[in-house]
Order: structure tokens, then C-alpha cells, then sequence
């Protein structure tokens, strides 16, 4: 398995061939609603792309995508995260390698805070995300929703340092 970032002119078969992976529950699971068709408006902003307000990463086996994690930003430094991996593929580590990588891949695109919504009773999905991101703040909402919020570090390098003085 690959994980990679996801560029716009690829996202339309990543996204189809994952949702169309995903089980009922799943879809459940990842949409908070019952999905039974992706939409064209839904697709649309799926596969929205410009890899930085809107980015994602895709898992692949033998070039085959099972599974996306999508970042949107809410903010100038905060994004928010959805995740899907199809049925076949959850519980093998998938999620949390796309986890892990759109964590990395946010922290380059010099995001303060990645945040989410998890139904409660998602345990696999918290579980991974307490593991994979240690530290994450989850809140319990209403509707037994779980609100999760992780704080980013990252470096500056040297020629940042410098122009932010500069400045």
C-alpha cells in the first residue's frame, strides 16, 4: 500500500472508486447522514482540489485507490479532516496512515489546527484518531457527536526565521 498526496485531476476516479468501496454503514459513518448515491454536487466538492485550501492524500493499493483523508480549511491556520477506507481495507492501518500523512501534509501547508466531527459511536474512528494523534482534543457535541480538534507544530526553517524578522 501507497499513501500520496491527491491532485484535482485525479481525485474524480479516487473519489467514485472509494465511495463506491464503502458499505452502507460506512457511508453512514463518514457522511453523518445516509448517503445511499454520491451526489454531482457531493462529487464536486469531493474532488474540489487546489492543494492548499482544499488537499488530500490517497491510499493505494496496486494503484487501485482504498482510501482518501480530505483536508478544508476553516480558517486561515485550521482545516478540517474527513476520512474514508473502504470496507475490504478498514482495520488494516489504512486510516491511520492516511491520518499520519494528512497530519504531515497539513503541518507543510503550515495549518495551526486539524478538527473533525466523529459519531460517537464511531469507536474504530476514535480509537485510531487517539492513537494516531496523541494529544487530540475530543469533545463530546450533541446528537453524540465527538468533536476533535489537534493542535499542529511545526519548524520554521532558517529563511523563514530571517524574513519574519526582517519584516
Amino acid at each position: 500500500m501507497k499513501v500520496r498526496e491527491l491532485h484535482a485531476a485525479e481525485a474524480g476516479h479516487a473519489v467514485d472508486t472509494v465511495f463506491h468501496g464503502l458499505s452502507a454503514r460506512s457511508r453512514y459513518l463518514r457522511f453523518h447522514a445516509p448517503v445511499p448515491r454520491l451526489t454531482e454536487s457531493m462529487r464536486r466538492a469531493l474532488t474540489d482540489l487546489d492543494g492548499h485550501r482544499r488537499a488530500a492524500v490517497v491510499a493505494e493499493c496496486h494503484r487501485t485507490p482504498v482510501g482518501i483523508a480530505r483536508l478544508i480549511a476553516t480558517g486561515d491556520d485550521t482545516a478540517e479532516v474527513a476520512v474514508a477506507v473502504v470496507d475490504p481495507w478498514q482495520r488494516r492501518g489504512v486510516g491511520s496512515e492516511l491520518v499520519a500523512a494528512l497530519s504531515r501534509l497539513a503541518t507543510d501547508l503550515r495549518y495551526a489546527e486539524l478538527h473533525g466531527d466523529v459519531l460517537g459511536e464511531n469507536q474504530p474512528m476514535l480509537r485510531l484518531v487517539t492513537r494516531v494523534l496523541p494529544g487530540a482534543r475530543l469533545t463530546r457535541e450533541e446528537d453524540d457527536v465527538v468533536h476533535v480538534s489537534y493542535p499542529l507544530t511545526f519548524e520554521l526553517t532558517h529563511e523563514e526565521l530571517v524574513a519574519g524578522l526582517r519584516w
